[in-house]
């Protein structure tokens, strides 16, 4: 994977994130973990679409399309997650 298309994948990434954390607010934690789920949850997608070598949704060397359903996806069960009570 080339340095641009990297470039493009983050800022695709930390985009989807700011969006999400402004749709469901929190503080700079929030924030944090947002933009740490979108960038994983895209990586997994990118991953999971090249280990089955789908190649429709191809921009350059990045699928946008799995890629960007992994990191909303990422992005929703880690907001369930965060909002769970820690008690019994």
């Amino acid at each position: 994977m080339t340095s641009p298309s990297l470039i493009l994948i983050l800022v695709w990434t930390f985009i989807l994130g700011a969006i999400f954390h402004l749709w469901r607010g929190g503080g700079a934690g929030k924030l944090l973990l947002f933009l740490v789920l979108s960038f994983v949850g895209f990586f997994t997608g990118q991953w999971i679409a090249t280990y089955f070598y789908w190649t429709f949704d191809l921009y350059g060397q990045i699928h946008l399309l799995f890629g960007t359903a992994g990191s909303i996806l990422f992005l929703l069960v880690g907001n369930f997650l965060s909002f769970q009570e820690n008690g019994l």
